[in-house]
């Protein structure tokens, strides 16, 4: 399936097609190469958590939030 294709999708079928993908990521996230810029990015994110100023919030409570869950 081409960009152009997934353009052309419903909004509703391309959160399914995201969901699909990120759930196979989480299963072989190891295996994907990851950018310093991407590392720095996630480090500086923890980073913010440990200090307070921002916390992780759920998935599934936020679908739920969002009326998607």
């Amino acid at each position: 399936m081409t960009a152009q294709e997934i353009k052309t999708l419903p909004t509703d079928e391309k959160v399914r097609i995201m969901e699909a993908l990120w759930e196979d990521m989480r299963d072989h996230y190891e295996e994907a190469p990851i950018s310093q810029e991407v590392m720095d990015l996630l480090k500086e994110r923890q980073a913010r958590v440990e200090r307070g100023e921002a916390r992780l919030l759920e998935w599934d409570k936020v679908k739920a939030a969002i009326g998607r869950g």
